[in-house]
């Protein structure tokens, strides 16, 4: 299935090339995340790791529809949910099925009784699960993290058709615009369910309750598609970037180790619960904006090495999908804290790169082989630049 194309977004070579310091960003992320689940009380602003992927992700997947509409003239529809279900659902296949195995082999272990978590993460509604929407609700244990996954899915099944509807009939930077507002409606829809009283797990996992931050980095993709290399808004950006890279950096390093998100019924919870998420998500932005306008700069060096883009590009997604479920198998084993992260960490790591080099890699590969001369003809030219960041 296709869509036809609207009306041409101006060509820019502001987004050329991959963006190493957007994989490094990812790891990053990731690394808040997993402290927040084994270090708790050192990190307890981790899970704004997750409000990072959120903002990334919208950013990235509207930048590859744009770079194909851009392209090709269009969108494979068909093809871009394909590849999506070939870059994400091996990997949590794969984890879903080692620990259903081993559940089975060694029930008294972490991983025994988890059988019943699997049909939400692998069907992507854990988020829908977290708050009892087909009845109790369910914490998911082991595959509780696929909630993030849930909520990615369900925005992709939602946002290419919407954004291709908008570019038939306005340009590229009147869609921004819609998105910014379109974000804005589902701030206010989170205000009108705190202020109803909704319980925590309803305004943290619900998929309207998480669009704004994935539409924020939606609205920056495409802005930074409309926008022309050396133009005046381009090289405004640029100055602002300067100082919005290490501002934003110190504000969400701060958060890792300061914000601890309100749980129970309060004047701060019903603040934060209301704009905290988007407040994190526009910092997010700005940091994501800085490191793709300013990639000589000392924070996107940072990024960039080796040491934390490769890792992030190859390796984050299996990283998040497997350190809780290690952690989990290790506690009842290893008492000492310290330790077992530590163990936590290095298992986290080799089972990564087994997903990665085993699962992942392989499938996306032959995916890639069979789908991509369908949306790049040998006829039109080289194919399309990667982003850097995968999102998923």
């Amino acid at each position: 299935m296709s869509a036809p194309a609207g009306p041409a977004a101006p060509g820019t070579g502001l987004l050329a090339g991959r963006k190493h310091a957007l994989d490094g960003l990812r790891i990053i992320a990731v690394a808040g995340v997993f402290f927040f689940h084994t270090a708790t009380e050192s990190m307890p602003g981790g899970s704004i790791g997750v409000d990072v992927f959120f903002t990334l992700s919208g950013f990235v997947i509207t930048l590859l529809i744009m770079k194909e509409r851009i392209a090709t003239g269009r969108l494979h529809l068909g093809i871009f949910y394909a590849k999506r279900v070939a870059r994400l659902w091996p990997a949590l296949l794969a984890l879903c099925a080692v620990i259903v195995a081993a559940g089975i082999v060694f029930p008294g272990s972490g991983w025994g009784g988890q059988a019943g978590f699997v049909l939400p993460a692998a069907g992507y509604v854990m988020n829908l699960a977290h708050f009892g929407m087909f009845g109790d609700s369910i914490a998911g244990e082991t595959l509780g993290p696929t909630w993030t996954l849930a909520v990615e899915e369900q925005f992709y099944l939602v946002w290419p058709l919407l954004l291709l509807v908008m570019l038939r009939f306005w340009k590229v930077r009147t869609t921004a615009i819609a998105t910014v507002a379109l974000a804005a409606g589902f701030v206010l829809n989170r205000f009108l369910l705190v202020n109803a009283g909704q319980p925590l797990d309803r305004l943290y996992n619900g998929p309207d309750t998480r669009a704004d931050e994935l539409l924020i980095g939606c609205a920056l993709a495409l802005l930074f598609t409309a926008v022309r290399q050396g133009s005046r808004l381009h090289n405004a950006m640029a100055s602002v970037a300067r100082w919005g890279a290490p501002l934003a950096g110190l504000a969400l390093v701060a958060a890792l180790f300061l914000l601890k998100e309100p749980d129970t019924p309060s004047a701060w919870f019903n603040t934060f619960w209301t704009v905290g998420p988007t407040a994190l998500a526009l910092i997010s932005a700005v940091l994501i904006g800085s490191l793709v306008l300013q990639p000589a700069g000392f924070l996107s060096r940072i990024l960039s090495h080796p040491w934390l883009a490769r890792p992030g590009r190859d390796l984050s997604y299996a990283m998040y999908l497997w350190h809780l479920p290690v952690y989990l198998l290790l506690m009842p084993l290893i008492p000492d804290l310290p330790l077992r992260i530590a163990l936590t960490a290095a298992f986290t790591v080799l089972l990564a790169y087994a997903s990665f080099r085993f699962v992942e890699r392989p499938l996306r590969l032959r995916a890639n082989r069979k789908l991509e001369p369908a949306v790049v003809p040998s006829s039109a030219g080289p194919s399309r630049a990667s982003v850097g960041a995968s999102a998923g």
